[in-house]
């Protein structure tokens, strides 16, 4: 079997195995990572992180943002930085990011994953539509009202 020692060289992650070596950058981990989370339901995006205190909503463009891998001799750590969707059961999402961020680093890398940790940064809401806004006045409602041409038989 396999010697599942790993190693830190700068920003990577190095599993030596019978056949040669295999190497991780920590982006590529993050990556996987960031697939992982923002695939479960009530993650409205990831976080850009504290620096600004500012919340920044990223899409799929950048996975790794608001991803942190510390990678030790033998193991890899997960910090995940995320915006929750308003009315989502935080707890439970937090558990189903754990249980697939670990799944997926460990089934695509083997490398041993010992913990992932959840920051919750924000909350998204829900965009209130403009339609449910009285107008004030109801006399320019009608002069905004289109005139319809008569029909021609």
């Amino acid at each position: 079997m396999a010697d599942t020692n790993l190693s830190t060289q700068d920003t990577t992650a190095i599993k030596k195995e019978s056949n040669g070596t295999i190497t991780f950058a920590n982006e590529v981990i993050a990556t996987i990572a960031g697939l992982a989370a923002v695939d479960i339901p009530g993650v409205a995006g990831m976080s850009g992180g504290f620096v600004d205190g500012i919340t920044e909503l990223v899409g799929r463009k950048n996975l790794s943002k608001g991803i942190k891998v510390e990678v030790g001799t033998e193991e890899v750590a997960v910090d995940i930085a995320i915006v929750v969707e308003y009315g989502m059961p935080v707890p439970e999402i937090a558990q189903n990011i754990q249980m697939s961020v670990m799944k997926a680093v460990e089934t695509m890398t083997g490398l041993k994953v010992v913990e992932v940790n959840v920051n919750v940064q924000g909350i998204k809401f829900k965009e209130q539509s403009t339609r449910t806004a009285e107008p004030k006045d109801k006399d320019k409602e009608k002069e905004a009202k289109p005139v319809k041409a008569p029909r021609v038989k």
